[in-house]
């Protein structure tokens, strides 16, 4: 699950604080940037668990209003997202459980939350068609979830304000999170049942391996790189420069020095995009052009031996602006 563009987004965020809080050891740094990775996948399986928690959360309310119907006589309300086939499958996943109980989490705490979250689904038209609808497929179910979770807990200001009590680490992690859940609930297949793999951790120790050699080069060769930015620069004004684009420029070419078969241009793109996340409104078009030169730099001087393909990340800045 932890990819490389979470990686970068994570080096970024700890090698500014690195700098910013002083007399501190690469090697406590290093372990601060693991333990934050960690917490992104402790996200990816709570926000997975907040379907489950739904979906028992509406169970409750069916088993109270089909009591009820009962002794009224009445028509007993229909069972169909309680039971949902993807989210039952899911409840009893074996990974998620097995997380769960290694790592004490759960939404018991947050049950009013749970309740909210509970009435916006039961106000949206997606549930009043889904409810609607005659096919009562496992596509269905698990396309529904899609759905609902895209709508309604992609972009959920109390969730997100929610989660930040719980981890300082959550604040940046969501969105890409986000992306992965519904990765998961896409690769679903009912056949699985418990066993349905959930993405690991990482890929592979290559992503690990990546973010440590990627994280080391920066710190240990700062005074180094830095060197490089003021030689390749002397075309622009280096004092315009936010301190959040010299650490960003510094990662860039610690990725460009030390991973020779990730293209210039992949690299140039990666950081222009984070600079915009993560430095002033102009830091993107500035970044791209600095990266250009200081590309154009250590190629000329045979520093790196890589295909110069930068107007590719020239064109993407073009197509942001």
């Amino acid at each position: 699950m932890i990819n490389r563009e979470l990686i970068r987004i994570k080096i970024v965020q700890l090698t500014y604080a690195y700098y910013q809080n002083g007399n501190k050891s690469i090697d406590t740094a290093e372990k601060e940037l693991f333990f934050s990775l960690s917490k992104a996948y402790d996200l990816y399986n709570y926000l997975l668990l907040l379907i489950v928690a739904v979906t028992r959360e509406e169970r409750h309310r069916v088993e109270i209003a089909t009591q009820r119907a009962q002794r009224e006589g009445l028509e007993v309300p229909s069972q169909k997202f309680a039971y949902n086939k993807f989210a039952v499958q899911l409840e009893e996943n074996k990974m998620l459980n097995d997380f769960m109980e290694a790592h004490k989490i759960s939404w018991n705490d947050d049950i009013e939350f749970i309740r909210k979250m509970c009435n916006l689904i039961e106000s949206c038209s997606i549930y009043a068609d889904y409810m609607a609808s005659e096919d009562d497929s496992y596509e269905a179910d698990r396309e529904v979830w899609r759905k609902l979770y895209k709508q309604l807990i992609q972009n959920n200001a109390d969730l997100d304000a929610l989660l930040e009590e719980k981890s300082l680490y959550w604040n940046d992690d969501k969105e890409v999170v986000d992306t992965f859940v519904l990765k998961t609930i896409k690769r679903f297949e009912q056949e699985n049942k418990s066993m349905q793999e959930l993405l690991p951790e990482y890929k592979d120790e290559e992503d690990k391996d990546f973010a440590r050699k990627l994280f080391r080069a920066t710190i240990l060769n700062a005074d180094q790189y830095q060197r490089y930015m003021s030689e390749a620069s002397r075309n622009w004004d280096f004092g315009r420069l936010a301190y959040m684009d010299v650490v960003i420029m510094q990662i860039a070419i610690a990725e460009m020095l030390t991973f020779p078969n990730i293209p210039i241009s992949v690299t140039i793109n990666e950081y222009v995009d984070l600079a915009k996340l993560y430095s002033t409104p102009k830091s993107g078009g500035y970044i791209n052009g600095m990266l250009d030169s200081i590309a154009h730099f250590l190629v000329d001087n045979g520093m790196v031996f890589k295909a110069l393909k930068v107007h590719e990340a020239k064109e993407k800045e073009k197509e942001n602006n």
